[in-house]
């Protein structure tokens, strides 16, 4: 069983504190700046208070499990340059207390963030991002929905084309509906449909003056009905219309649910599995940057506290930069999305362990 000793709990009571705080100051001043973007928008549309503060604690916890590595990392340099040059660093060192064990209070405090940022990523802020797309969406950014309404084309599965001429999102019907099926990339049936309406009550669509023409060979058959047919199509009616950044509002289960959709149409939507992946890639670099902030600041340097913060915010927005780079390489396909999103982690464990191997011993 670990035990945390008198020393353990000072620093893990150290970087716990200082990471809250780092988040605190750092979460006032993109609030501010946000707010100060949003203002007029605020002032003129009929948003009351309540969308307001909504808005705003689905945006400080989407900003906070967002670029909650950056505060750790600004958190740890601060605190541990503030130990080193007070030189209790050094005396600690001194104590006989190897490296390896000067990094365990750390890492445990590490892994408590870690637990906390996926718990925000995977089940909190899913929920409160509604809240503040909902705000933006309304009352900020009124174009950003994306519906599909007329000359629709769906690939329902890798051997079902659908194809609608014209589709209502009030009334959740469509008019015109072509479906297509193939069998060895040559088309076996068709079936056409004058119009069709979605049933809530059976999951279904209700297809009204509808016809199959099928082909065997040479040989065409074909049919054509009056009476209504309940059909199940691999369609929903969300999928006319989506969003920009929806995937953030989208719980855990949700994303699992519309990634194994899209492989069964044949669709190779990467955003879902981005921030699938970005969700969980995240939560880890806290103990990434955690191990990198203590190989840099625990070293007691003529530029004191304001050259290990300097170091910090660069390495930061390294990685930042590079997590941007990543993301644009998954979302063309050039690498898997698993690795383009776990390359930054990659990438820095190296160089964590680069500087432990030189970090004052």
């Amino acid at each position: 069983m670990l035990k945390i000793k008198v020393l353990d709990q000072y620093f893990i009571r150290q970087y716990l504190a200082t990471v809250l705080f780092s988040l605190l100051i750092c979460t006032l001043i993109t609030v501010a700046i946000d707010f100060s973007d949003k203002v007029q928008s605020i002032i003129e549309k009929p948003c009351t208070w309540k969308d307001i503060l909504a808005y705003y604690t689905g945006f400080t916890l989407h900003m906070a499990g967002l670029l909650l590595p950056l505060y750790t990392l600004i958190g740890v340099v601060f605190f541990t340059s503030r130990l080193a040059f007070n030189s209790e660093i050094l005396s600690v060192l001194n104590a006989g207390v190897s490296f390896g064990r000067l990094l365990r209070p750390y890492m445990i405090a590490g892994s408590i963030v870690v637990a906390v940022h996926l718990l925000l990523n995977h089940v909190v802020t899913p929920y409160t991002n509604v809240w503040k797309l909902y705000f933006e969406n309304t009352f900020v950014w009124t174009d950003q929905e994306k519906g599909r309404s007329s000359n629709v084309h769906f690939l329902v599965s890798p051997d079902t084309k659908v194809y609608i001429r014209g589709y209502n999102k009030l009334s959740q019907s469509g008019t015109g509906l072509r479906l297509e099926k193939l069998v060895n990339n040559r088309i076996a049936s068709i079936l056409e449909a004058d119009n069709m309406k979605w049933k809530p009550d059976i999951q279904r669509w209700e297809l009204n003056n509808y016809s199959v023409r099928t082909f065997d060979g040479l040989r065409e058959s074909y049919k054509r009905y009056n009476t209504p047919l309940d059909t199940a199509i691999n369609l929903a009616p969300q999928d006319f219309v989506y969003y920009q950044n929806q995937n953030q509002a989208m719980t855990t289960g949700e994303l699992l649910t519309a990634i194994e959709r899209d492989r069964s149409r044949g669709i190779a939507n990467r955003s879902y599995e981005i921030e699938m992946q970005r969700r969980t890639a995240d939560a880890f670099t806290n103990i990434i940057l955690t191990i990198i902030g203590l190989a840099v600041a625990g070293r007691k340097v003529r530029g004191g506290m304001g050259l290990h913060l300097a170091l910090g915010i660069g390495i930061g927005a390294s990685f930042i930069l590079l997590s941007k780079f990543a993301v644009s390489f998954a979302i063309s396909g050039t690498v898997p999305v698993i690795l383009g999103m776990w390359i930054p982690n990659i990438f820095f464990s190296i160089i964590a362990i680069w500087l432990v191997s030189r970090a004052q011993k």
